[in-house]
């Protein structure tokens, strides 16, 4: 027993001094990846109407710590334009949106249920306009009653996981080993609309009964305040039938993980990436009568 709590001891440390804290990648080298996906350029010009944000999320933007053995390998980037914004239905005309993200004009689309939990629908209500007298937005019109949403890709010829469409690419030689694993590495590009608010569908997160203490109170109020996103993707039982397929979406929490997995210690993030990496073995993960594996990177 007591030369196991040794050998414990040792692996424990041996994790512990060879997790250390890794370098993360910031806006501007996104803006380049992101420039090289041939997307619209993130940056405002004379000669466009809207500006489109890239957010780095996923494991690029979750972990914190750099192990010997990386399970991190892509990256994962969510874009939203400026001139689309999703609010709960039902929820007042916004008068103020922060500067950054949002132009001149902005379409407002409505949340709208669907019989499945998470999956929405968008619905087109209005536009909104920012006043040049007081730099307050205002309702200029309606949109018809029965305008629901979709998203076209246009002529692309990546390959599609989701709501992503994965791009291959080669790194620039100073990002290799900085941030990623290997130089050929590959971008998961994810078209968003952003919601400032925190959605109707999942009210009750913040005032759940915790009993572990976590999060605490200030990382329930960073995740809240910074609403969630909505992507366009079907509902499994779904992308079969024409119309859902076209007009269903996905409320997206990935900036709530970002938070989440942020305000763990060294040891938790340790634990998470020694379960993703046993996970991405495939060893012992067993697949449903659907093909769909029973056990995920999003279970665990």
């Amino acid at each position: 027993m007591d030369d196991d709590c040794c050998v414990d001891g040792i692996v424990s440390q041996f994790f512990l001094d060879t997790c250390q804290r890794r370098f993360r990648v910031n806006e501007i080298e996104i803006s380049a990846l992101f420039d090289c996906a041939c997307v619209t350029n993130p940056h405002l010009t004379d000669d466009v109407e809207f500006i489109v944000t890239p957010l780095t999320t996923g494991s690029v933007a979750e972990f914190y710590i750099d192990p010997i053995l990386s399970c991190i390998g892509d990256t994962d980037v969510m874009f939203y334009p400026s001139d689309q914004l999703a609010i709960p239905v039902g929820h007042s005309p916004p008068t103020q949106l922060p500067v950054a993200e949002f132009g001149i004009r902005v379409v407002v689309h409505e949340i709208i249920d669907s019989e499945f939990p998470g999956y929405v629908y968008l619905r087109s209500s209005y536009l909104l306009e920012k006043s040049t007298v007081n730099g307050k937005y205002v309702v200029r019109n309606c949109r018809p009653k029965h305008s629901y949403v979709t998203y076209d890709p246009g002529d692309r010829r990546d390959d599609i996981h989701g709501p992503a469409y994965v791009l291959q690419f080669e790194l620039l030689p100073d990002m290799t080993n900085r941030y990623f694993a290997k130089r050929d590495s590959s971008m998961d590009r994810v078209y968003c609309v952003r919601c400032l608010l925190w959605p109707s569908q999942a009210a009750d997160w913040p005032t759940r009964q915790r009993n572990n203490g976590w999060p605490d109170s200030a990382t329930i109020d960073g995740v809240v305040s910074n609403g969630c996103d909505v992507v366009h993707v079907a509902h499994r039982l779904c992308r079969d039938d024409e119309w859902e397929a076209k007009y269903q979406w996905r409320l997206s929490f990935s900036r709530a993980e970002i938070v989440l997995l942020n305000s763990w210690t060294q040891v938790q993030q340790i634990m998470y990436h020694m379960l993703r990496v046993f996970l991405k073995s495939g060893a012992t993960v067993e697949t449903n009568d659907s093909g769909a594996k029973t056990l995920s990177n999003y279970n665990i």
